[in-house]
């Protein structure tokens, strides 16, 4: 592949994260704009309804270890936060 097609393709990535609800469980996460030296997280935990449906995640950061609850819904913005550790 060559590095115009290359860029080609980086330039057409969605604007959203794609999350598989179902392998949440340890993934890693790099906060776009770290805060207080916290750039890098692992999601530890995952909290479900009665229906079994991911509602909340708690990430830890890898520094610190501070944890944080969210929505999971919030991974999929691109603009704070990217899959893996970067």
């Amino acid at each position: 592949m060559t590095r115009e097609v290359w860029a080609m393709k980086q330039l057409n990535k969605p604007a959203v994260n794609q999350i598989n609800p179902d392998k949440l469980m340890l993934s890693k996460w790099t906060a776009v704009v770290p805060q207080g030296k916290e750039k890098h997280f692992l999601l530890i935990r995952v909290k479900a309804d009665e229906q079994s449906i991911v509602v909340t995640c708690v990430i830890e950061a890898v520094l610190t270890h501070r944890e944080y609850e969210m929505d999971w819904q919030e991974l999929k913005d691109n603009t704070r936060w990217l899959a893996g550790w970067l």
